[in-house]
């Protein structure tokens, strides 16, 4: 009777190992296919909206200029890469994430990675975007004085996840997952200033 008892739960700990491993093995050879084969990330032209998870991103235009969104023209000559965008929130809080939702994919990009974002209907520094009351918005970058004006760009949009609970503090929070799409878009040259 004993000897029967220990040689069942001998088999049900051989039979849970071995299952536990096939799980362990299936596991990781999967997430081997996928990096050794990646979903291919769609590019897209201007205007069209990309749902990113958390945000729905409309890239509408980009344009070059000596001046900011704020119209102040800065004491040195500099350049800005002006791009105009829609966004609309559709998560249940207000959040500033957006911030971190844009980057310019091209070799000659400015050093500065993120852009300052101005709201286009006052031209003041934006900040958290409510949700379901979109806005357009523009993404500023300083252009590097040694470096050509851009003729066209590629500009990737990142994509987010939501997970109820984290793996770290059980908390409910929308986490990066790669790349929603890439926007290909031509870039109109800033006006030559008249002279007076």
């Amino acid at each position: 009777m004993r000897r029967s008892k220990i040689r069942r739960r001998l088999l049900v700990m051989l039979v849970t190992g071995i299952g536990g491993m096939a799980a362990a093995a299936i596991s990781f050879a999967s997430a081997v296919y996928d990096a050794a084969n990646p979903v291919a990330v769609p590019t897209i032209g201007k205007g069209q909206t990309v749902d990113t998870g958390r945000w729905r991103v409309t890239i509408n235009d980009a344009h070059m200029s000596s001046t900011p969104p704020t119209g102040t023209k800065p004491f040195e000559p500099k350049r800005f890469l002006l791009v105009d965008l829609e966004l609309d929130n559709r998560s249940m809080a207000s959040s500033n994430a957006f911030m971190n939702l844009i980057t310019i994919k091209d070799e000659g990009a400015p050093l500065q990675p993120k852009p300052t974002y101005y709201l286009a209907r006052d031209k003041w520094i934006a900040s958290a975007i409510n949700p379901n009351m979109p806005e357009k918005l523009i993404a500023v970058w300083e252009w590097p004085a040694d470096r050509p004006e851009p003729e066209t760009l590629s500009l990737s949009i990142g994509k987010q996840i939501y997970k109820p609970r984290d793996n770290l503090y059980g908390a409910p929070n929308w986490f990066g997952d790669g790349e929603a799409a890439v926007v290909a878009l031509a870039v109109a040259q800033a006006a030559e200033p008249t002279e007076q």
